[in-house]
């Protein structure tokens, strides 16, 4: 487990390194640079002082120069002012040194957000408590729920119960995120501005029932269906096996085959599927907290992609990246502990 555990944090090191530059990459274009100069100098600025500008910031320097700056390899520049001949920094509102360090990700700066005027590191935390507890509430909702749904349906394979489920299951997993969120939002809405006396929307602060149950409900359902479907076919495929068949032979009732032989076998294979709803959930969550208006990662990524904040963009990329590969490498490690064979391998 050790030497698997090593490899694995090596190849998730690699890949990492691999998806930071690509994330750098994009949202170093050129575009977005020119974009970046305009909101920083006049809305009228000409060409020429632009580049001026671009070439001022460093963004003109080489492109593994600049990634290294923003890793924290390579040493930040002070920027001087050509009037004033003093050094300056490179966003009025951060503080930024002003002789030659190192000040990057690898020490805790991930830069200036030009949208919200603040340190990335000052706006980042809060937003991904406010997802956190978003996402804490939907496992709790849609994991149980999937599980159950799953279990009955693969317990009787080709029941009514079982049709009745699946259909259910696939009608969920088709409902895209912002097609349950209007629908919620129509429905809903209105309802539980009656019952609550304001508008149900949820926010980063004072969450209640009233405006966090429709976020809670739109991610919810579409990972119900999927982790159910999963379930389903994994109990279905151990319900079939030879030792089930021995099982029910030796005498024993059906209940006691499902709760003591077939159900944490059939729960190996979800068990990878639930993991993985985490990297999902982050996506996710950009589209239902557009809609509710919910002050969290999600809303902080689209107000980044909007307002062109690179630097913002960029730590919001890397924190995904991180998600990801985190949640994979739980997924294994977790796969292997539940399956033997695959331990012993």
């Amino acid at each position: 487990m050790l030497k698997f555990l090593l490899r694995r944090l090596g190849v998730m090191a690699l890949t990492m390194f691999v998806l930071s530059l690509v994330v750098f990459y994009f949202a170093n274009l050129e575009p977005n640079l020119k974009k970046l100069a305009i909101f920083q100098t006049q809305t009228r600025a000409s060409q020429q002082e632009l580049d001026s500008w671009l070439e001022r910031n460093g963004y003109r320097d080489n492109f593994f120069i600049r990634y290294g700056r923003w890793i924290g390899v390579v040493q930040q520049q002070p920027v001087m002012d050509p009037e004033t001949k003093t050094i300056v920094p490179r966003f009025r509102y951060c503080d930024e040194p002003a002789v030659p360090a190192y000040n990057g990700i690898l020490q805790g700066n991930f830069g200036c957000s030009t949208a919200f005027k603040v340190k990335v590191q000052d706006k980042l935390p809060g937003a991904l408590v406010a997802t956190g507890i978003l996402m804490f509430w939907v496992m709790i909702t849609m994991v149980p729920a999937a599980l159950i749904i799953g279990v009955l349906a693969g317990m009787r394979e080709g029941s009514r119960l079982d049709r009745g489920l699946s259909i259910l299951s696939i009608t969920s997993t088709a409902t895209p995120e912002y097609v349950s969120g209007i629908i919620f939002t129509v429905i809903f809405a209105s309802w539980l501005k009656v019952l609550n006396g304001s508008a149900a929307t949820a926010t980063s602060e004072g969450i209640s029932f009233y405006n966090f149950t429709l976020p809670v409900m739109t991610l919810a359902i579409y990972g119900v269906g999927y982790i159910a479907r999963m379930t389903r076919a994994s109990m279905a495929e151990v319900m079939s096996s030879q030792y089930i068949r021995t099982a029910r032979l030796k005498g024993l009732s059906f209940r006691q085959v499902v709760m003591k032989h077939a159900l944490r076998n059939a729960l190996i294979a979800p068990f990878t599927v639930i993991m993985l709803q985490l990297p999902w959930l982050l996506t996710g969550v950009v589209v239902v907290e557009a809609i509710f208006r919910y002050q969290g990662f999600g809303f902080l990524l689209v107000s980044a992609a909007s307002n062109n904040d690179i630097d913002l963009l960029l730590a919001c990329g890397l924190v995904s990246v991180t998600l990801v590969l985190a949640t994979q490498l739980i997924s294994d490690i977790g796969y292997a502990w539940l399956n033997p064979r695959i331990r012993i391998s």
